[in-house]
């Protein structure tokens, strides 16, 4: 396979007719398009009820399980969610421009924490606990509103999420933004490949040939438009899907070690608690704990 061009392309989002700002909400049935390395000006509000899937945000990769609700600050580039709605029964997207509501709405004494969530969405913002369930509910319920019903009801969205402190910054720094036709699909192409044989080893002269680079050429390529080496984003992307089994399936540590591509134990165990924060053992306890909890 040879790539002829590794940036996210800008996608063009329009306002739907007598809307300030972008609502949608997708059925399981209608999202089965390929994810796409993309960004946009808008500020994206995402919200998922009950799936599971893996998140690709600016530097940041993770799992995510029983749903997610995710803000992503403008041009902060990432990918659809893949392996997403495993178990869900809707996805809301909601898009707007920072400033939707006029130029002087963020500057208002009553609008200051707002103006503050949509500066720490710019790494990227994952909310967890009361809030994801009480502001999912609102988002799906927007669905059934008149435009100005869903309008006030989307100022209390960010009002609400404005204030939790039940959320987490991805720390997801945004990557350079090089956008040309010579550039534009190739970062797909490089992720599509990853996402293809991942459970083997992908030398780097393999993945500089599908990069139609030399070796030296395309470490320095990746390093500068995703801010981490191969070797990183395949060790991520491999600890991500470990996660996903571990999950989801019922097998051993050891056989979730191998289908994810490790070939040493102890490799994996030092690449998992790298990743997440903990081992593949403490990852199943404290998975195990959420659900009886």
């Amino acid at each position: 396979m040879i790539l002829q061009q590794t940036s996210p392309f800008l996608e063009k989002i329009e306002p739907q007719f007598g809307s300030s700002f972008t609502y949608h909400k997708f059925e399981e049935a209608a999202i089965k398009t390929a994810p796409a390395w993309h960004f946009h000006p808008e500020l994206e509000i995402v919200y998922i009820a009950e799936g599971s899937g893996k998140r690709h945000i600016g530097n940041h990769i993770s799992y995510f399980k029983r749903g997610t609700l995710v803000m992503l600050g403008p041009n902060l580039p990432h990918f659809g969610f893949i392996d997403r709605m495993t178990n869900s029964a809707s996805e809301v997207v909601v898009q707007m421009k920072a400033d939707f509501l006029g130029e002087q709405f963020l500057k208002l004494p009553e609008t200051k924490h707002i103006a503050s969530l949509f500066e720490r969405s710019k790494n990227g913002l994952s909310f967890h606990g009361n809030i994801k369930k009480k502001i999912g509910e609102r988002l799906i319920d927007m669905n059934y509103m008149t435009p100005i019903e869903k309008m006030l009801s989307f100022i209390k969205v960010l009002d609400k999420l404005a204030q939790t402190e039940e959320y987490k910054v991805l720390n997801a720094e945004t990557v350079p933004l090089i956008v040309t036709s010579q550039d534009g699909d190739r970062i797909n192409i490089i992720y599509n490949y990853v996402r293809e044989n991942f459970r083997e080893e992908i030398p780097l002269v393999d993945i500089a040939r599908v990069a139609a680079m030399t070796v030296p050429s395309f470490c320095r390529y990746f390093k500068k438009h995703t801010l981490k080496t191969f070797t990183q984003f395949v060790n991520e992307f491999r600890i991500v899907h470990a996660c996903k089994l571990i999950s989801e399936e019922y097998i051993s540590i050891a056989d979730v070690c191998f289908e994810c591509g490790f070939n040493n134990f102890s490799h994996f165990n030092r690449q998992f608690r790298k990743v997440t924060g903990l081992s593949p053992s403490e990852y199943k306890k404290e998975l195990k704990a959420n659900y009886l909890s």
